[in-house]
């Protein structure tokens, strides 16, 4: 049976998923920080190709090209194409570019902005070959995605990151990446409002450990401190974003912190789908469809929408030990998927309005 192996590299993750006759079999995510050097690309190739094995077909899309070791989207989407294509040899590689359909690999310095960013097109394309009418959210480690889906299309008010930005329909907050300070400018410590620290001291993943939220293995980069990833740990560096030490407040103090950090990121989220929602008409009755290592905070967003809510993994299939994975990892899945049912440039499932 032949393999397709879909590719989601990011900036700071890369994921892969292994689907074989329409089924996804594997999916793993690596640590990449980017930002510390093209070689971080290249050790997690090795790891998980080490993992899945080789594949007949690749077929990749990416955010990467936005880390800041380049100098602009266009010598990004132009390196990480020629090394997955380097690396994956002699198999074939496509890039995936959204409106323009799949891309060979020397098209890709041609079609930038097609190519740039445009994981979340491939996630939400395929959401809606399953469900007609719904709204797609994928929260992932950085950002989150709120795309419309309407009779089986994609109903993207934005294509790149700036039109995506401006309209609601991408969030720059993530379960585990985003900096405490930009969630809110101040929070309620000992019965006063205070302002934050301005400084990189803790981040979300910080938030959900210490609320008992954070799925295994999904905190896989260094924390603030190069600390450990604990809870006690994760309540010194709160701490500090309020001015002070973890031993100035009990537990439950801090637990209500975080509650109330992770409450400013979902309005964060919820305000987004509002602007999209004030523009697209979904009925009432159509799911929020939940992607990403976030899909339990998604969830949280669909109760305060008053919408149903179905989990991406379950659109798929996927073996046992691949499903919560799966789900994760939306977009190399739908690349998988949809490279493997051979979708081409000429029927992309779209419509900007």
């Amino acid at each position: 049976m032949q393999s397709t192996i879909g590719w989601d590299v990011g900036g700071a993750h890369l994921k892969a998923a292994r689907a074989e006759g329409g089924r996804i079999v594997d999916v793993v995510q690596a640590p990449c920080p980017l930002w510390l050097g093209l070689d971080r690309l290249t050790d997690a190739l090795d790891v998980v190709t080490a993992r899945l094995g080789a594949a007949e077909r690749h077929a990749a899309t990416m955010t990467a090209e936005l880390a800041d070791i380049f100098p602009g989207r266009a010598e990004g989407v132009a390196t990480l194409a020629s090394m997955l294509a380097r690396h994956l040899h002699p198999a074939v590689v496509r890039i995936y570019g959204g409106r323009a359909g799949f891309l060979p690999v020397e098209a890709a310095s041609a079609h930038v902005d097609d190519i740039a960013s445009a994981n979340w097109h491939a996630s939400a394309s395929l959401a809606a070959r399953f469900v007609g009418d719904a709204l797609f959210v994928d929260m992932g480690s950085t950002t989150t995605d709120i795309v419309p889906l309407g009779g089986g299309r994609v109903r993207a008010a934005g294509y790149t990151d700036a039109e995506r930005l401006a309209c609601g329909e991408l969030v720059y907050t993530g379960l585990t990446r985003s900096f405490v300070m930009a969630l809110t400018p101040r929070a309620p410590m000992a019965g006063a409002w205070t302002t934050l620290a301005c400084e990189y001291f803790a981040n979300t993943a910080d938030v959900y450990r210490i609320l008992g939220e954070l799925p295994d293995d999904a905190d896989q980069l260094p924390t603030a401190d190069h600390r450990e990833k604990t809870v006690a740990a994760s309540i010194g560096r709160l701490a500090r974003m309020v001015g002070r030490d973890a031993a100035s407040a009990d537990q439950a103090a801090w637990r209500e912190l975080a509650a109330w950090f992770a409450e400013a990121q979902l309005r964060q989220i919820l305000d987004g789908a509002h602007v999209v929602l004030s523009r697209v008409v979904v009925p009432g009755d159509a799911p929020v469809i939940a992607a990403g290592v976030g899909r339990r905070v998604v969830a949280r967003l669909a109760a305060r929408l008053g919408r149903p809510c179905l989990d991406f993994a379950e659109l798929v299939s996927a073996g046992a030990g691949a499903c919560e994975w799966a789900g994760f990892c939306a977009p190399a899945v739908a690349v998988a998927l949809l490279a493997e049912r051979d979708v081409a440039a000429s029927s992309p499932c779209v419509d900007h309005r």
